[in-house]
């Protein structure tokens, strides 16, 4: 009989200790700078309070994460954007993850 777990459970994500400064230093480089970086200090804002109010960091842990996967993508999406596909049945993201916390 093994003495190793069944399952192996999943670590959870957690940034590095400068990724949210690091983080906000690529959105003020970007092009999308006047609407992505007060949009990150808000969101930045909303998860301190909410870490603050719940002992958890997780809403910090998240709202980095989700930052970190938007400035990934950017790339593909400008592509997407600039070859005329169709986007007209977009879904802002951004409601479903609201309507979670």
């Amino acid at each position: 009989m093994s003495a190793q777990p069944d399952q192996v459970t999943a670590t959870p994500y957690v940034p590095a200790p400068g990724a949210p400064a690091e983080l906000l230093d690529r959105l003020r480089t970007d092009r999308r700078a006047p609407q992505w970086v007060p949009a990150f200090e808000e969101e930045w804002t909303a998860a301190l309070e909410e870490s603050r109010r719940t002992f958890s960091l997780a809403a910090l842990y998240e709202t980095v994460q989700a930052w970190q996967a938007r400035l990934a993508s950017a790339p593909a999406v400008d592509d997407f954007l600039a070859s005329g596909c169709d986007d007209s049945d977009f879904v802002d993201m951004s409601e479903p993850r609201r309507s979670r916390r």
